[in-house]
């Protein structure tokens, strides 16, 4: 999993590419803990490369949505492909995070 991170005004884009597992999610978790740490609080979480998702990856989802909720900001997905798709709709996950089509519509939400 490769996560590439890129600031637009006071939002944090946050790309990953590859697979979000057992073994991948921690490192998911560290960058956005650092981010965090550093004081972001609005998130998209560009999903548009993420092949898989497991469910220690909607974990880690989960609990990063939380802390930017506690810390006064928001977390969105976009550019869900079909398979994390269908993760997330199973899971309820679209009832709890915004879900759009492409980075811009997260960002001009």
């Amino acid at each position: 999993m490769q996560i590439s991170v890129s600031n637009h005004d006071d939002t944090q884009i946050v790309a990953v590419d590859g697979r979000m597992d057992t073994v991948t999610a921690p490192e998911f978790d560290s960058e956005m803990e650092e981010l965090l740490n550093q004081g972001a609080k609005r998130f998209v979480l560009d999903f548009g490369k993420l092949e898989y998702v497991s469910s220690a990856g909607l974990r880690s989802i989960l609990v990063v949505a939380k802390k930017a909720k506690a810390a006064g900001g928001n977390v969105s997905c976009c550019a869900l492909q079909s398979m994390v798709k269908k993760v997330f709709d199973l899971a309820g996950f679209a009832a709890m995070i915004p879900v759009f089509d492409s980075v811009e519509d997260a960002l001009n939400r």
